[in-house]
C-alpha cells in the first residue's frame, strides 16, 4: 500500500482493488453520488467496481506522469471516505488534453465534513510542488453547489462555462501555482515602477 499524502485527518493512498472494491462500491453505487459524475450511471456490482479500479490504476500507470486517482482514507476509522484525483482533463472524445484537473468524489455519509477541501488542498500542493504544474483546473456540473463551494474554499477562480471537456457543459475553475502568482506580482510591481518613473 502506497501512501501518497497525509493531512491531519486523512491519508491519500493508492487504491488496492482486491481490498477496496467493496468500500468503493458503496460510494459509486449511490445514485446521489454518481449524479454529478460523468454520465451519472452508478456501478452495478462489486466485481465491476473492482475491475474499474484495476483499469484506472493501469491507465495512470501507462501515463506515468504522476497523475492518478487515489483513495481518501479517514485516519481515525480507516474507512475510505472518497476519491481524490489529479489528472489530465479529457476532451469531448475522451482523449487527454494538456490541461490538468483536481477532482473529488465523496461517499454520501462523508458529505459536509470538509474532507473534499482538505484532500483537495494537499492534492493542489502536490500538483504544484511535485508535478510543477503552472495551473490546475476543476470542472463542476452547474447544479453541484457543494463542489462549487469546495472550489471557493480552495481559492480557485471561476472562469465560466465550458464545453471543452467530457463532452458536456461544465463550470470551469482555475488556480495558478504559487510560483506563477509570484511571477505575476513581480511583473506587475515592475510595470507600476515603470509607470511611476
Amino acid at each position: 500500500m502506497t501512501n501518497l499524502l497525509e493531512t491531519e485527518r486523512l491519508i491519500i493512498r493508492s487504491w488496492i482493488p482486491e481490498r477496496d472494491a467493496e468500500q468503493a462500491f458503496v460510494m459509486y453505487s449511490d445514485p446521489k453520488v454518481t449524479y454529478f459524475l460523468g454520465n451519472g450511471s452508478p456501478v452495478t456490482s462489486i466485481e465491476s467496481q473492482r475491475q474499474r479500479l484495476i483499469e484506472n490504476i493501469e491507465r495512470f500507470h501507462r501515463r506515468n506522469n504522476g497523475t492518478g486517482s487515489w483513495a481518501i482514507v479517514e485516519k481515525e476509522t480507516t474507512t475510505i471516505v472518497g476519491t481524490i484525483l489529479l489528472k489530465q482533463l479529457p476532451d469531448k472524445d475522451g482523449l487527454p488534453t494538456q490541461d490538468y484537473e483536481v477532482g473529488w468524489h465523496l461517499r454520501r455519509a462523508s458529505w459536509g465534513k470538509g474532507y473534499a477541501t482538505e484532500a483537495g488542498q494537499v492534492m493542489l500542493n502536490y500538483g504544484f510542488s511535485v508535478l510543477n504544474l503552472p495551473l490546475i483546473y476543476a470542472v463542476v456540473k452547474p447544479e453541484n453547489h457543494a463542489s462549487i463551494r469546495v472550489t471557493q474554499r480552495l481559492g480557485m477562480k471561476p472562469i465560466g462555462r465550458t464545453n471543452k471537456y467530457y463532452g458536456i457543459e461544465l463550470l470551469l475553475f482555475q488556480l495558478d501555482s504559487p510560483e506563477k502568482c509570484r511571477e505575476n506580482k513581480g511583473s506587475e510591481r515592475q510595470r507600476i515602477g515603470e509607470n511611476n518613473s
